[in-house]
């Protein structure tokens, strides 16, 4: 019967902040009782280096799986695939609660480069800062459950591992291996959903975190390179496909990225005169000069992507800072 049951992953909070860990246990309680669910937990996905048995455990799983953690879901879904752990983005039927009477937006076309070698399989990645009730979550990982049970049982005569069945939970580890803790890391995650191939990070970073692979694709080469705190490289990508998914602004942190809320703007900075640009180069001149090298400022790296552009209809971003103009704001 195990062999139906889909699996869940639960990502624990770093720290130890007692309603979290609250929310987490209730969950677990829940879901312990659900036959249709094979339930494992694990510390936080973004501290897995690719010894942790953790990230052993995931790199196990072959079928449809749900993961629970504490990040916006862009953000644990990329996450997960630049560790080797592919599949398609499944869709989540959560609404996030202060959110819950705001007008849906419309999602763009995908236009990045894509993921390569991606299984037929389904990844769900479910936020556990969108509610403080476990039984939104429970109930929508039974959602997801008959979901992934009705998909198969419309592929008629496909193996049951190709149709998203998973391995038993446990694949010979103990809880006790799993929920090792990890040391916490820092580091970009990038959203090839969005990732055009500009190389822009990698020009503009100069700490050796970005390289290429062998099919000329963009990649996090180096990640423990990466300055801890820093998200400079975050802010000059054009596309908004470069994540820090502990970072405290929304945008730089995975928050989803359509319709007109998903523009690259922070309005504190707008109204303080500042610049992505400016600010990114600050960021990274603070790096050189902690490892004992020159500042560069705005000389090195800095994109130059609308030089060859035709000019554009204004959009949105631009009435608001025209409105601001005339403000002499």
């Amino acid at each position: 019967m195990s062999r139906h049951r889909i699996t869940v992953v639960l990502s624990q909070a770093q720290g130890k902040h007692p309603l979290k860990r609250a929310l987490e246990e209730s969950i677990a309680a829940a879901l312990l009782l659900e036959p249709a669910v094979e339930l494992s937990i694990v510390p936080h996905l973004y501290d897995l280096d690719e010894n942790h048995t953790g990230r052993l455990f995931l790199e196990g799983i072959s079928g449809d799986m749900v993961v629970l953690s504490w990040m916006y879901p862009r953000a644990a879904f990329w996450l997960l695939d630049r560790d080797g752990i592919k599949g398609r983005l499944g869709e989540s039927q959560i609404t996030k609660q202060s959110e819950a009477d705001d007008e849906e937006e419309q999602p763009q076309p995908p236009k990045g480069i894509g993921a390569t070698d991606v299984p037929d399989r389904w990844i769900y990645c479910l936020d556990l800062r969108d509610h403080s009730d476990h039984r939104v979550y429970v109930d929508e990982v039974k959602r997801i459950a008959a979901e992934c049970q009705a998909r198969r049982a419309s592929r008629n005569g496909t193996p049951l591992l190709q149709l998203g069945v998973a391995k038993p939970s446990s694949n010979g580890f103990t809880p006790e291996q799993l929920l090792t803790p990890p040391a916490r890391r820092w580091y970009p995650v990038i959203d090839y959903s969005r990732c055009t191939n500009c190389m822009e990070c990698l020009d503009f970073c100069l700490f050796g975190v970005y390289g290429v692979d062998s099919l000329e694709r963009l990649v996090v080469e180096n990640q423990d390179a990466c300055k801890k705190g820093c998200p400079a490289c975050s802010r000059v990508c054009p596309e908004n496909a470069i994540m820090f998914p502990e970072h405290k602004t929304p945008g730089i942190a995975g928050a989803p990225v359509s319709g007109v809320s998903g523009l690259k703007i922070d309005l504190t900075k707008l109204f303080g005169g500042g610049d992505a640009l400016a600010i990114a180069a600050q960021e990274r001149d603070a790096e050189l000069v902690k490892e004992g090298r020159q500042a560069v400022g705005l000389t090195v790296g800095i994109p130059k992507r609308q030089a060859h552009k035709p000019a554009a209809p204004k959009d949105d971003l631009d009435a608001l800072v025209d409105g601001l103009d005339e403000l002499e704001i």
